[in-house]
C-alpha cells in the first residue's frame, strides 16, 4: 500500500496538480452554494479525480472511478436515465476491476503512468460506425422503457461503452468519445437541472469531465508510442 501511494503521488508537474485542486474545488465550492446533497457531491468530486487521474495515468483513477460509478448509479435511476444507470451498474463496475488489472501490467517503470498507444485508421473507422448502429438499436429500446431522451440517453451510453473499453486498452482515441459522452450528458443533465432537478453538481461534473478531455487528447496523443493496437 505504501508504494502503490508513493507511485500514484510520483511525476506530477506544478500545472497538473493545480488542475486536480481547481476542478475539485470549483465542484465542491458550487455544490454547497446550489445546496447539493451529499450523495451528489461526493459522487462528482470522486468522478473528477478519477477523469483527471485516468488522464494522468494513474491506477488509482479506477479506485475514484469506482466510488464514482456506485453513486451515480443512484442519482441516474433517480432521473430516470435508465441508459445511463444500465451503463454504470453493469458495466462500469466490473470494467473499473478489469481496468485496474491490466493498466498494472502496462506501467511505464520510471513514471507509474500507463504507456499510451493509438489505433490505426482501419479501427477508427469500424469504431465509428458500429457506435452510431447500435445508438439507434439502443435508442428505440430505451424509448419503448419509457426513459428520459432516449436517444441522447442511448448516444451517451454506447459512446461511454466504446470510451471505456479503449482507456482499457490505452488508446488516446479514447478522449474524442469522451468529449462526445462529455457533450451529450452536460445537455442531458442541463435539461434535468432546467425542470426543476437538484443535479447541480452532476451537470457541472460533467462540465469540467469535457474540459478535462480536451486537454488529455493532446497530452495522450503527444505521449502515445508508434505500436498500433491489432
Amino acid at each position: 500500500m505504501k508504494n502503490f501511494i508513493k507511485n500514484e503521488l510520483k511525476n506530477w508537474k506544478a500545472v497538473e496538480v493545480l488542475w486536480i485542486v481547481t476542478a475539485s474545488t470549483i465542484i465542491l465550492s458550487l455544490s454547497l452554494y446550489w445546496k447539493e446533497n451529499i450523495i451528489g457531491i461526493v459522487s462528482s468530486i470522486s468522478g473528477i479525480l478519477c477523469v483527471i487521474l485516468t488522464g494522468k495515468g494513474k491506477l488509482s483513477s479506477y479506485i475514484f472511478g469506482m466510488i464514482n460509478t456506485i453513486l451515480y448509479s443512484y442519482i441516474a435511476f433517480n432521473a430516470k436515465y435508465y441508459g445511463e444507470f444500465m451503463l454504470n451498474v453493469f458495466y462500469y463496475i466490473p470494467m473499473n476491476i478489469a481496468g485496474f488489472i491490466l493498466w498494472s501490467r502496462n506501467l511505464n517503470s520510471e513514471s507509474k503512468e500507463v504507456i499510451k498507444t493509438k489505433l490505426n485508421n482501419k479501427y477508427k473507422i469500424i469504431i465509428f460506425a458500429f457506435s452510431f448502429i447500435s445508438i439507434f438499436i439502443y435508442g428505440l429500446i430505451l424509448k419503448k422503457l419509457g426513459g428520459s431522451l432516449p436517444f441522447a440517453d442511448s448516444a451517451s451510453t454506447v459512446f461511454a461503452v466504446t470510451a471505456q473499453i479503449l482507456c482499457i486498452k490505452r488508446c488516446s482515441e479514447q478522449w474524442i468519445m469522451w468529449i462526445l459522452v462529455n457533450i451529450l450528458n452536460i445537455s442531458i443533465w442541463y435539461i434535468n437541472f432546467s425542470s426543476g432537478g437538484d443535479n447541480i453538481a452532476t451537470l457541472l461534473m460533467w462540465s469540467v469531465y469535457l474540459v478535462n478531455a480536451l486537454f488529455m487528447l493532446i497530452k495522450w496523443y503527444k505521449e502515445a508510442n508508434a505500436v498500433k493496437i491489432d
